[in-house]
């Protein structure tokens, strides 16, 4: 990997609105508008049990990840995304070792997403940490949009 460095966004950094905005600018590239979250991130990151991961690279917001641990067994992350400059040099893994590090803190005993089936280096990225496809949701993400529902289980400890 590039000499990225996680980060876990907080609040009441002098950080906070340089890193959203940036974070902000790469949801618009990546996502449809309708999947994106640009409108509302800030919103989202307010919510209970949230959390945000960037990777940061010579003061350049390189990748994020958003998951969320809803509740005490199960946690999703809802968001990843990496720079198209920063990509297939290992940011995106790092961003989900990381992020699945984080949700097993909080003792999950599974982590879920949805992802386009489309989006085949994401798919592949799950699937090399293990995750599973649970089944295909028609119509996930628009009418023409399906997904894959996948899963990561952790033994019970």
């Amino acid at each position: 990997m590039g000499d990225g460095t996680i980060c876990q966004l907080e609040r009441n950094s002098g950080m906070w609105g340089q890193v959203v905005e940036e974070i902000v600018r790469i949801e618009k590239r990546v996502f449809p508008k309708h999947e994106s979250l640009a409108k509302s991130f800030e919103q989202e990151l307010t919510k209970n049990n949230c959390g945000l991961l960037y990777s940061e690279i010579g003061g350049d917001v390189a990748g994020y990840v958003m998951y969320s641990c809803p509740s005490s067994l199960c946690a999703s992350i809802s968001k990843l995304a990496v720079k198209e400059k920063y990509r297939k040099q290992g940011h995106g893994e790092a961003l989900l070792k990381a992020a699945i590090d984080k949700c097993r803190t909080r003792n999950v005993h599974r982590i879920s997403l949805h992802v386009d089936p489309s989006r085949i280096p994401a798919v592949s990225l799950y699937k090399k940490f293990g995750f599973l496809v649970d089944t295909l949701v028609h119509g996930y993400y628009s009418s023409h949009r399906d997904a894959y529902r996948m899963y990561l289980d952790f033994d019970a400890d």
